[in-house]
Parts: C-alpha cells; structure tokens; sequence
C-alpha cells in the first residue's frame, strides 16, 4: 500500500518510492530504503518535507539484545518463529501508523462526498488480521499509545484491532474476522458531518446536541451503503454499533436477539476504546476500571453479559501494553499474559520510581519472580509519555 510519510516519520526499514511534498526541485533516480538515519537527513538538507512509501516492502528491523526475539526461517520455509517484544512493537507500531493516514484520506474523502475507495482498506485490515494471528500482544499494546488530539482518527483504528483481537479469542472464522474489521473501521466515518463545536465539546451534551450527535450513525450507515463492495456483515456491525439490548441505543432502538452476536461484539468494543483512550479534555480510564464499567452496562441490560465476561478475559486481567507499579518501586509494561496464572503476566520494568528516571531492564516474569503487581498505573500519575516510554524500550532493542 502506497502511503504518505513526513521526514519525521520515517523510519529505518521503509522503502521511498516518491518524493511528494517539497520545497525544492531535488528529485530521486530511483525507489530506495531508508538504511540509515543519514538518508533521512539528506532528504531534509535537499528541502524535502514529505515522500511516499510502499508499505508492502517495508522491511522490519531486528531485535538482537530482546531475549524473546528469535531468527526468522529462510524465505517460503512456512515456518513463522515468534519475534521479540520490541521487535513486535516496532512493526505495530507502524501498522497503526500506517492505518490511522488511511483512516484520515477515508474522512477527508466522506467530508468532500466522494465514494470511499474500499481496496486499500480491504489491505490495512487484512494486514492488522495477519499480525493479530502471528500474536496479538503488540497491536494489543500500541492501542495505549495514544495522542490526545488525535482521537477521531485512533478510534475506528482500535475499535477494528479490538474486535480482530476479540474475535480470533472466540475462534471465528478469519472471512468474518475480516468483515468485522472493515466494518469497525469505517463504523465512525460519519462523525466527520457532525459539527466541531459539538463533536470535540469537553461538557456534557444538551439534549439537542446529543440529538445531533447520534445522527453520526445514520451519516456513517449512509455513505458505507454507497461503497462499492461492502459486504453486508460491514455494514451490519457499524450500524449497530450504539444499539443496547434493551432497546434504549440508537439510531433504531433495536432490542435484544434482533442485535446479532456481531453488533453486540463492536458495542462493547467501541465502549471500550472510548473509555479507556485519552482525549484533550479527559484522560481515559484505567483498564480495571473500563471493566467494571462495561459489567454494570451488561447488568443494566446495555450489553450482552456473556461477550463482556469473554472479552474481559480475551484482554486479560492485565492487559497487554498496560503499566504497572511493582513492588520494587519500579514501573514495568505489561509484554505478555499468562493464562495459568492471571495476575502474575509477563513485564518489561523500564522506570526506577525511586530515582524518577528511566532505567533498561530484561523482561521478567511476575509467576517466577518474587517481585509482583502492586496496582495498574497511567502514565500521566508519573507524568510520563508514553510516546517516550515506547521510544526508550525501543531503543533497548
């Protein structure tokens, strides 16, 4: 897939194909990697400020220091061996990246009437399913790396990671893995027709607000009606998106079995995200919390009790990509979980909270250790970033 990348967005590994945006007339003979970071600085020397890159040779770098990390077979040897975190989190990272201009070309297109182009969208999602089925851990983590101001983009691109992650838990077929994904990445494309004053606002909605506020489904039901090869299981899961099983959701008020298994999945999906993301004007909740959240909307008979309890479990007690305070007065992100033993997963300890600085560390696991998980932290209660906190264990590797 062809993407376009500002110089502050390149990374090692991606392949140039086209120079874009600049302020000169330097021109490139031919396609290139970004090798090192000096390619990088030549590019903004000769007045460069944005290029295009084919995201289908990007080539990932290697992990060696990661001690999880291992050497990929030779080409066409159909053996994946699983890479290490770091390694895993640099090509997530990128994925979403990657995803979340798509996401910002699919508004742009919808906000100027034309149809949206379904192909490059039917590649991103099948790229997302390709490295939820090889491990779900790193997208799973890059879902916490969020920008403030860059909700309306970062949504529909989690809530479609979320439910790919959830429903390969449940053991779907990949085909409707797929579809889930599409729908849950266009699910929110007609908030771009509600106005700012009301989309962004930090307070409570009047009641006529609200009202408009909910027309964003009929937006978004009306222009994935019009793209061309959609299917109707896409189309189904983001009309439904807001729907509740005792008939109070919107824009139908459809009620209890009329609700298929697949719309109840991206309701709880979508609450999800929202709770737990960052916005400017609030800062989402812990993932406990988030949970408790979506058990009291189950029991109030919003949501279905028995896919909130699966996914519940399907992201763990810890979920992958959180924080958390050790005993050791260290701060550690959560790599991996551990099935036998819940609240005990894997951790990565990145920040001495002693010496309030950040401190390389080897991976450990809590259920082999005699070190354990005092509470679930946000960075924001260490006034960190976690924009920096990925770029420091990255950096390790």
């Amino acid at each position: 897939m062809l993407v376009e990348k500002k110089l502050s967005e390149l990374a090692i590994g991606h392949y140039i194909v086209d120079i874009i945006e600049q302020a000169k007339n330097y021109k490139i003979t031919h396609a290139c990697y970004v090798e090192t970071p000096q390619t990088v600085a030549t590019l903004h020397s000769k007045g460069v400020v944005s290029v295009m890159i084919d995201t289908s040779k990007t080539r990932y770098p290697k992990a060696p220091e990661d001690e999880d990390s291992t050497e990929p077979e030779a080409p066409n040897s159909g053996v994946k061996l699983k890479a290490g975190f770091i390694q895993r989190m640099t090509r997530a990272t990128n994925i979403f990246k990657e995803s979340k201009q798509l996401q910002k070309k699919i508004f742009h297109d919808a906000q100027s009437g034309r149809e949206l182009d379904l192909a490059p969208v039917i590649e991103a999602t099948n790229e997302v399913i390709d490295e939820i089925f090889q491990n779900s851990d790193a997208l799973a983590s890059v879902i916490n790396i969020r920008k403030k101001d860059q909700y309306l983009l970062e949504h529909s691109v989690s809530v479609s990671v979320l439910i790919a992650i959830f429903a390969k838990f449940l053991k779907l077929e990949r085909k409707i893995i797929h579809q889930l994904a599409i729908g849950a990445f266009l699910h929110d494309v007609g908030k771009i027709m509600v106005p700012d004053a009301i989309l962004n606002k930090p307070g409570k909605l009047t009641e006529n607000e609200f009202t408009i506020m909910k027309t964003h489904v009929n937006h978004s039901i009306h222009v994935i009606e019009r793209t061309p090869n959609i299917s109707k299981l896409s189309l189904e899961v983001a009309a439904l998106h807001h729907e509740k099983l005792n008939g109070t959701g919107y824009p139908y008020r459809v009620r209890g079995n009329n609700i298929s298994k697949y719309g109840r999945m991206i309701a709880i999906c979508d609450i999800f995200d929202a709770l737990t993301a960052n916005r400017v004007y609030k800062d989402g909740f812990a993932h406990i919390k988030a949970f408790n959240i979506l058990r009291h909307m189950a029991k109030d008979e919003h949501l279905d009790v028995e896919l909130v309890d699966s996914f519940i479990k399907c992201m763990g007690v810890y979920p992958v990509g959180t924080l958390v305070e050790l005993n050791s007065n260290q701060l550690a992100i959560v790599e991996s979980s551990n099935p036998n033993d819940p609240i005990c997963p894997k951790v990565r300890p990145f920040f001495n909270m002693q010496q309030h600085d950040y401190k390389p560390s080897k991976p450990m696991d809590l259920s082999e250790e005699d070190d354990f998980i005092i509470k679930g932290v946000r960075p924001d209660d260490f006034e960190l970033d976690m924009d920096q906190v990925m770029e420091f264990l990255m950096k390790q590797g």
